[in-house]
Order: C-alpha cells, then structure tokens, then sequence
C-alpha cells in the first residue's frame, strides 16, 4: 500500500510538464500545424531559465526568459510551415535539433558553474495549479467561445474556414503562440524540480507529451489521463526499482524502458482509434 501511494503521488507530480506541452501540442495541432517541435521548446525553456535565473538572481525573470525562448521557436515552426511552406515534420524536427545543440552550446559558455544548484526558482505549486485548472479551460475554450470553433474550424478545413471569412494564418499564429507558452511553462518546471540543468534533460517528455495527444484524440480530458498515465509509469518505475519487493531485483536499464514502452503500446493499441484533425499539415 505504501508503494502503491508513493507511485500515485509521485505520477501526479511527474504528470505536470506531460500536461503543459501536451495541451500546448493540442492548440497547434487542432489549427492543423504538426508539430513534433513540443520537445525542443521545452529544453530551450528549460535552459533559458537556468542561465537567467542565475544571472539576474530571479526566478520569475528566468521564467520569463524561458518562456520568450519557447514563444520565439514556435514563431520559427510558423514561419517555415506557414511563410516557406516547409513540411510540418522536417520544420519540427529542425526545431529540434536547434535547440539541443543550441542549449548545449549556450549552457557551456555562459553558464555560472560555480552557482550549479543554486537556481533560483518559483514554488512547484505554481505550476500544479497551472497544470490542473488548464485541461478544463482548454476544453471550455474550444466548445463553449467564438474562438475556439474558429480554431477547431481552421484545423478541420482551412480552406472552407477562409471561404467563411476566417483568418486562418492569425489562428495558427495565436494557436502556436500558446502552444509556446504552455512548452515554456513545462521546461521551466523540469528546472524548478531540479534546480539544475544538464543536458537534454527534457528525456524524452516533449514526444511522450505528444503520444498523450494522439491517445487522448486530441481531446483536453483525454489527453489528461493520457498524460497521467504516462506519469504513473514513470513513477512506478522509480518507486519500485529502489524499493525492497522483489520487483527490485530487475536490472535498472528495464525500469527505464518502462514509460518509452508504456507509450509505444498506447500508441499502438488506442493512437488509431481517433481520427486526425482533417486539416492537419494543410495551408
């Protein structure tokens, strides 16, 4: 029982950034911009933060910071998809590598190493309350508001949508304008559990984030519980390789694999059940 609590604890807590990036990937993807790119926003956000935080002495700066850079990659994913008509899947893939090797190169030659550790940060709870209210107004927002039809209408058919007088081009800008605020948000949350930065320390969330998407049918709740399960997994592979049952005894690299094979299943099982959005990847 106390394992089974600790895991559940624990997959509420990792469950956040999986949800800030995965809603942030639901706004782009319902106006019809892929986007893979949710990865590399969140490692840019996450090492902004770090270096800023630092070097002004506050968190709430370094957030602002982190958020700026994952706001301007999504800009770049519009300019590429939307201005030179660039496939959604290379422009994110792009994206991506971008901002490893840029995090990489920014970290080593400006980062304080004498202050590793010491990065000042917001409370986490600022982020849970972030996470839990966002998925419910999300889901208001695209059924209940002018503005979220508007955008479920662009990403279901941009060209009917233009017919009817919708600006196709300013929903997307605005759908990847959050989509980069919400990634920032969960990169600069794997910095505050830490209070540190390493290198690709994102581990994967951004694609596990966008698993949870595909799972959850690009629906908000859906991909909620998508999100959490993924975080259960991923808690219950901690929890249980340092424990003392005698699941303990499976070699560490297993435990690891854990959540990557947890979503290569729910991929595999439940991803093609929903339909795509009919406008995803068209101009």
């Amino acid at each position: 029982m106390g394992d089974f609590l600790l895991i559940l604890v624990k997959g509420l807590e990792l469950s956040t950034p999986l949800i800030l990036a995965a809603l942030g990937g639901l706004y782009s993807e319902r106006a019809g911009i892929m986007n893979i790119a949710l990865e590399g926003k969140m490692l840019a956000s996450a090492c902004l933060v770090a270096l800023v935080s630092v070097a002004s002495g506050n968190a709430l700066v370094g957030v602002g910071a982190g958020l700026l850079a994952a706001v301007v990659l999504s800009m770049l994913h519009f300019t590429l998809t939307q201005t030179y008509k660039i496939d959604h899947v290379v422009s994110g893939m792009a994206i991506n590598t971008l901002a490893i090797g840029g995090c990489r190169f920014a970290y080593a030659q400006f980062a304080d190493k004498s202050r590793t550790g010491e990065i000042p940060h917001l409370p986490e709870a600022f982020f849970w309350v972030i996470a839990a209210i966002t998925p419910v107004l999300v889901a208001l927002y695209l059924r209940q508001t002018r503005a979220g039809l508007r955008l479920l209408a662009v990403g279901n058919d941009p060209a009917k949508s233009r017919e009817a007088g919708i600006p196709v081009q300013l929903v997307r800008f605005q759908s990847l304008v959050i989509c980069g605020l919400l990634c920032g948000l969960a990169g600069a949350l794997i910095v505050t559990k830490t209070a540190n930065y390493s290198d690709d320390m994102t581990a994967g969330k951004g694609f596990i984030a966008l698993a949870a998407l595909v799972v959850g049918g690009w629906r908000p709740l859906p991909t909620l519980a998508a999100c959490l399960f993924f975080a259960l997994c991923d808690a219950g592979q901690q929890v249980l390789q340092g424990g003392t049952s005698i699941l303990s005894a499976i070699p560490t690299q297993y435990w690891n694999t854990l959540p990557y094979i947890a979503t290569i299943l729910a991929l595999a099982f439940l991803g093609g059940r929903w339909r795509v959005p009919s406008g995803m990847g068209k101009p």
